[in-house]
């Protein structure tokens, strides 16, 4: 068929610019064809048998797959967009599900913070706020028995650097007690305690870090 390269290149503009394209290229394909392959050569002035033949044929084949090719295009399209909406939905739910671990894992931790600071109750030295500016006060996490002085009242003074003393500061060394309240790191601290016979014993503690949704924690307490 004369018009067979028009016929394709209508058809590769179909599919990489679109049906408006492919139409104008359709139409300069067949004027082209019936100019340059048809007889009587170099004249569209004549039309004949052979024009007919040429403008039914060309144009119904060309036609037919432009259509074929669009209809492929367009399913091709509507199939990128779902996937690409199922790929966001499925990224939604991939970051609520995180975000739920998440909570419920800060949930946990505060949880067992709670029940770690309950437990050691009588053994606690003191809890400390690693940032005081962004985390609850440490007193704010349990009664006034666990974070208060050896009187029996709060210290409102350690609040505000984040430090919450326990039952058993009073009996820590001043040295020691200042250097924890500077240098505080988790892992086991030897500490001296004063005794019952007012001399000073080494005594072993354990400092454990406690990351909640309220502020990071560490809380220092006597070794069972």
């Amino acid at each position: 068929m004369p018009g067979t390269a028009f016929l394709i290149g209508a058809v590769l503009v179909e599919y990489y610019c679109g049906l408006a394209p492919a139409l104008c290229v359709m139409l300069a394909g067949l004027c082209l064809a019936d100019y340059l392959f048809v007889a009587p050569y170099g004249r569209i002035d004549i039309i004949d048998a052979s024009d007919v033949r040429l403008l039914l044929s060309y144009t119904l084949i060309t036609i037919v797959v432009i259509t074929l090719v669009e209809r492929l295009r367009r399913a091709q399209y509507r199939a990128e967009l779902l996937a690409s909406v199922a790929h966001s939905r499925y990224e939604m739910l991939l970051r609520g599900d995180n975000e739920r671990l998440i909570a419920r894992r800060a949930t946990d931790e505060m949880h067992r913070m709670l029940h770690h600071i309950a437990h050691h109750n009588h053994s606690l030295i003191l809890i400390k706020a690693l940032d005081p500016a962004r985390s609850a006060p440490p007193g704010s996490f349990v009664a006034a028995a666990a974070t208060s002085t050896a009187a029996g009242i709060i210290d409102d003074e350690s609040f505000r650097v984040g430090i919450a003393y326990g039952a058993r500061h009073s009996q820590v060394h001043q040295e020691d007690l200042a250097r924890v309240n500077d240098r505080l790191v988790p892992g086991h601290h030897r500490m001296r305690f004063l005794s019952s016979g007012h001399d000073w014993r080494a005594v072993e503690c354990v400092c454990e870090r406690f990351t909640t949704p309220s502020g990071e924690f560490l809380i220092l307490r006597v070794e069972d």
